[in-house]
């Protein structure tokens, strides 16, 4: 049909011609088809249609955890549903929320704590947060430094987990929201305090 793998992800498909732009994504029997041409897409879909039988569910709201929600201002995408499952799961759906991901007071370290006695949990935890961090830049830089001790964790960086977890609480919706009228480019800021 034209489309050229993704040597960057397998499971992507591209098509780019002049004046049409359009990507097939496939998780396993998924299928997302985004484009600016709607020809494309509904030839596309005809296509897939006569060989796999799909069933068409329209706009994407929801997939594999991320939340998609569009207007004439943009599409918004976050994880919340994500984001109440671990809270829930950690207890503390009902927590008071944190301010911030991390205090930056506390040094994290691999010595002068108590270790952590199941490393499991932890770095099942620090792999949640990791996923979230994919609409959620704010916490990236916390959960970073805290996968740095998945080998042995100590009380402090469980503690600084949950810090994490806490301020999640308070902006559960948070997410990226790209504008209808910007530029296509991504364009991202740091602060490196």
């Amino acid at each position: 049909m034209g489309y050229t793998q993704s040597m960057n992800d397998y499971s992507l498909f591209i098509n780019s011609s002049e004046g049409s732009f359009t990507t097939l994504l496939v998780y396993v029997d998924d299928i997302i088809l985004a484009g600016i041409d709607k020809e494309e897409i509904d030839r596309v879909k005809e296509a897939l249609n006569k060989t796999f039988k799909i069933k068409d569910l329209g706009d994407l709201r929801y997939f594999l955890g991320f939340e998609v929600a569009r207007s004439k201002k943009g599409i918004m995408m976050n994880q919340r549903k994500y984001a109440l499952e671990l809270l829930t799961d950690a207890g503390l759906l009902a927590c008071k929320p944190a301010v911030t991901p991390m205090d930056n007071l506390v040094k994290l370290s691999s010595i002068g704590s108590v270790s952590f006695t199941d490393v499991h949990v932890y770095r099942r935890l620090i792999g949640r947060l990791m996923y979230l961090t994919n609409t959620r830049p704010d916490i990236t830089f916390s959960v970073q430094q805290l996968s740095k001790f998945l080998d042995k964790p100590t009380i402090a960086h469980y503690n600084a987990a949950i810090i994490i977890l806490k301020y999640i609480k308070g902006a559960l919706s948070l997410g990226l929201f790209f504008s209808s009228n910007s530029s296509v480019h991504l364009k991202a800021f740091c602060d490196n305090d």
